[in-house]
């Protein structure tokens, strides 16, 4: 039977140089914060635990000191393994300055190495992350000079090459749920995400180690429903108790996103009328009837919004990695989450899904291509941000959509509202350069899978082709020459004849969309 306990005293638990693994997500979706702040708050006082290995398959972090962050104190750990560091800048620091060695591997492939590690499985055997980063014969997801770690190798088998990731030693686990009853039976009705609880308490389980799970209640024992516990109380050995226990880093309870309520899309407000909005609806042009797609981090995420305002978001089926099925993806700080969803899944299946073709089309951000169509997320600008499920979506989907300015750095750029852009001021960074400075979508690759790549911008749209990148659409009022070539560290092929960016995106007002919508055929689904 668990025992309930201060986290104080939870975090007495953890020994010099456990491996550590953290449960939750991005921007404090079922993050266990209490027993983080504990752990952080006990190595100020005793200087213990030393060179612990921490890892979460999600980054932690609310983009300034929590989660990881409170955890990135110079000799507290020694190793961290997680999909991103992009929303604790602290511990990106300490990376930055060699005090940590960090891998950052997909997502995806963490979150599946949770449930082979409980199975007792020899790793994980997948394709996700060959010819990127996270190939062992480029960085082997290594960060930093300090990562000398294999946590991978390359397989043949039946003449086709995989990776091999190794599971995870798992010692310590630290959990989060809603509510406990007496015996340490774990309900999470009011989280955000569901994630991998039950195969991280296992694998630790399995390995004779400990499992802590964080709660913000605790009901009499026996009097949770059997089916709405998501980890049995053989499995916790440990349960503390956070009354103030908020659903996210920016919310202390939406019913919407624990899918207690569905939201009027009325709730739902449009996107400023902005060179964000352009793109998002260049993306949604790309869409069809029936279609299952992903949206990415970032100006991609714009796109559910459109689909509200246009009105055909009922038409799509939208996910999250994070195992968001339907309704809406959350904006800002709380992606990840959803609003009016059809189920929320275990966030290894979600990946199953990806992974084996799933989806019919990808929109997710970047940050640098290059002249070969690579594209870089992962470490640019002397910034340790990591792949999240980048990697797992963009190899597993037929159809990828990469949206963001052609430029950046003090762009202004607006849409001129009659149908054309106007461009104020040019960005200082150029982020089509000749080579990425990491690999995280390899457009060899993807030229090898036949699969269909659209760069899109505010100004111009771009393909990957067989022997090169085109420019096949560009803004009214935009220079060919000045305003876009220019503005490419390589050559790339016009088009001919180069088309005119629908007029409608720099118009406000509804795009009057939803008929032509509704006449597109649904493409038919070839897996890659």
């Amino acid at each position: 039977m668990a025992q309930f306990i201060r986290a104080e005293e939870a975090v007495q638990l953890v020994k010099e140089r456990d491996f550590v693994m953290v449960g939750g997500s991005g921007g404090g979706h079922g993050v266990p914060e209490a027993v983080i702040t504990a752990l952080a708050e006990r190595y100020r006082e005793e200087g213990a635990p030393r060179g612990l290995t921490l890892a979460s398959v999600v980054s932690l972090g609310d983009w300034e000191h929590a989660g990881f962050g409170r955890l990135a104190i110079p000799g507290l750990a020694a190793t961290v393994i997680t999909a991103g560091l992009n929303n604790c800048p602290d511990m990106a620091i300490l990376a930055e300055q060699e005090q940590v060695a960090v891998y950052t591997l997909p997502q995806g492939v963490l979150s599946q190495l949770c449930r082979d590690s409980a199975a007792g499985r020899p790793g994980l055997l997948t394709r996700t992350g060959l010819g990127t980063f996270v190939d062992p014969r480029l960085q082997g997801g290594g960060q930093n000079s300090s990562a000398k770690a294999d946590l991978s190798e390359v397989v043949t088998l039946g003449g086709e090459e995989y990776l091999f990731y190794h599971p995870l030693p798992i010692d310590v686990a630290i959990i989060r749920g809603t509510t406990s009853d007496e015996y340490g039976n774990i309900t999470t009705e009011e989280e955000a995400y569901s994630g991998e609880n039950l195969s991280i308490a296992m694998a630790a389980r399995r390995r004779g180690g400990t499992v802590i799970c964080q709660v913000k209640r605790v009901a009499a024992g026996g009097t949770l429903p059997g089916r709405q516990v998501a980890v049995p109380g053989a499995l916790v050995d440990y349960v503390v108790q956070d009354p103030e226990q908020w659903q996210t880093y920016q919310k202390k309870l939406d019913p919407a996103y624990a899918g207690i309520i569905k939201r009027p899309a009325s709730e739902i407000a449009p996107l400023p009328f902005d060179i964000r909005k352009v793109i998002a609806r260049r993306g949604a042009l790309e869409l069809m009837p029936g279609d299952i797609v992903n949206l990415g981090f970032g100006v991609s995420n714009g796109i559910a919004t459109v689909a509200v305002e246009e009105g055909f978001l009922r038409d799509l089926t939208l996910t999250v990695e994070q195992g968001i099925f339907g309704g809406a993806p959350a904006v800002g700080k709380d992606a990840g989450a959803g609003v009016n969803y059809d189920a929320m899944l275990d966030q290894p299946y979600q990946f199953d899904f990806y992974d084996g073709g799933g989806l019919d089309i990808a929109f997710l951000s970047f940050a640098e291509v290059d002249k070969h169509g690579n594209v870089n997320v992962s470490n640019y600008g002397g910034k340790v941000t990591g792949p999240g499920g980048f990697i797992n979506i963009t190899q597993g989907t037929r159809r990828v959509v990469f949206s963001g300015t052609l430029t950046t750095g003090k762009l202004d750029a607006v849409p001129d509202g009659t149908g054309g852009l106007q461009i104020r001021n040019e960005g200082r960074v150029k982020k089509w350069v000749s080579h990425v400075n990491q690999v995280t979508f390899s457009g060899e690759y993807a030229r090898a899978r036949g699969q269909e790549v659209t760069f899109i911008t505010e100004r111009a749209v771009f393909q990957l082709e067989h022997d090169s990148i085109v420019l096949t659409e560009i803004a009214k009022g935009v220079d060919v020459q000045a305003d876009v070539l220019n503005q490419i560290g390589f050559p790339v092929r016009v088009a001919e004849p180069l088309q005119i960016m629908d007029e409608r995106l720099f118009r406000s007002g509804s795009m009057g969309f939803l008929a032509e919508f509704k006449r597109r055929n649904k493409r038919e689904r070839r897996l890659v």
